[in-house]
């Protein structure tokens, strides 16, 4: 549904993309990575058209954006930056006007919108008055109004409270199940990202460093256990003899012909106390730190 393919990118002779290339399948959640300065928003420019990259094409549902960016956006709806509305106007008089860029008005789609984005009773406040949540919740309006295929997200759920959070990824969710959509943003909420994506991508420095599938994290095959041990040296002295890594105090690798329950006893019996011996599941927050260090 959408691909990047080779694309480069160079800010004042400083590299912002550097040979960048992924797919995002239809009815995928796709996730893109990486500090400030990485490339993220970079990305979803030169993906809208707002940005010209120097080498490299984006296409969305094998439209090229850069040969054909009005036929190729034809079929997606954005948050890109920071959405910006005309303050002394309501929110359904700025979603009329944003909305006719476009195309004409659809005023029942518009209402039902609104009503999915939880806006109903504010909809006809001035915009001024709108709390930052209320103000994403307008930006999402706005972007699914031209009933798009795919959605492209720049940082959606920032300076959001948890309850706000919850909300968004609710809301994404139960829009890909309902519609099939099809949407690509970029957060550093790694938790969400993790709860929400299919797919993630990881820049660094404009580099693309990984393009995998969540739950296929690579080191997620290891047997890796969180412990406390009482005296700790004797207890990993006894571990590393059985074939154990250890990670670094508290976490140890154990080689799969080994028993937690008989290598818990064999402590136990040369006297060391084990207050904790517990499976851990590598997080993608685990993985993004290592591999952006």
């Amino acid at each position: 549904m959408l691909e990047v393919d080779g694309l480069s990118k160079q800010f004042g002779g400083k590299p912002a993309l550097a040979d960048v290339s992924f797919r995002v399948d239809e009815g995928e959640i796709y996730g893109l990575l990486g500090h400030n300065g990485a490339g993220k928003s970079t990305t979803l420019g030169i993906v809208l058209g707002m940005v010209d990259p120097d080498r490299g094409e984006a296409r969305i549902g094998e439209v090229s954006v850069q040969r054909d960016r009005a036929r190729a956006l034809r079929q997606v709806g954005a948050i890109f930056e920071s959405p910006s509305f005309y303050e002394y106007l309501s929110g359904w008089e700025n979603l009329r006007i944003l909305s006719s860029f476009s195309g004409p008005f659809r005023r029942d789609d518009t209402l039902e919108i609104v009503e999915r984005v939880g806006l109903s009773d504010r909809i006809h406040s001035k915009v001024r008055t709108y709390s930052h949540g209320m103000r994403q919740r307008l930006a999402l309006a706005q972007a699914l109004l031209p009933m798009p295929r795919v959605l492209l997200l720049d940082e959606p759920t920032d300076g959001l409270d948890p309850e706000g959070i919850k909300w968004f990824r609710d809301f994404v969710l139960g829009l890909r199940k309902e519609r099939g959509i099809t949407v690509l943003f970029n957060s550093h909420l790694l938790a969400e990202v993790e709860q929400m994506c299919d797919r993630v991508a990881i820049l660094k420095q404009g580099a693309l460093l990984f393009d995998g599938r969540v739950g296929e994290i690579p080191g997620n095959d290891e047997r890796v256990y969180e412990v406390e041990l009482d005296p700790w040296e004797d207890g990993v002295r006894f571990l590393e003899m059985q074939g154990c890594t250890v990670l670094g105090r508290g976490r140890i690798v154990m080689p799969p012909e080994l028993d937690p329950a008989v290598v818990v006893a064999a402590l136990v019996g040369i006297r060391v106390r084990v207050s904790a011996f517990a499976p851990v599941r590598r997080s993608l927050e685990d993985f993004y730190l290592e591999t952006t260090r």
